[in-house]
């Protein structure tokens, strides 16, 4: 990935507190599991925002080496990587997700 990708991705995940890298936005998911990770996150009323990776390629695949993490949605919250959609669903259903972006976000 080149510095000015690398950099961007950088940018956009400090400049958010929760951040997720899907196919879509979270007004209009373009993928399932893109999906599943908007409906938990609003489920938990957890405020966030979304970087649509269908609309830069570059991002697409450089988000993908940054978190060596081969999948869409990425989930990042106070600059950590979480997880993508089954590491969320698996979290939420134990209640970790809700604990830790409480910690995460009252810090």
């Amino acid at each position: 990935m080149d510095s000015d990708t690398r950099s961007k991705i950088e940018v956009l995940i400090n400049s958010h507190p929760v951040l997720v890298f899907m196919k879509g936005t979270k007004l209009m998911p373009q993928c399932g599991f893109s999906n599943n990770v908007v409906q938990i996150l609003n489920a938990l009323g957890i405020s966030f925002e979304t970087f649509d990776v269908l609309s830069d390629m570059e991002v697409r695949q450089g988000i993908k080496e940054f978190s060596n993490w081969p999948t869409i949605p990425q989930v990042y919250v106070k600059g950590e990587f979480i997880g993508g959609s089954d590491i969320l669903i698996e979290m939420y259903n134990s209640g970790e997700l809700k604990e830790k972006l409480e910690i995460a976000l009252a810090s």
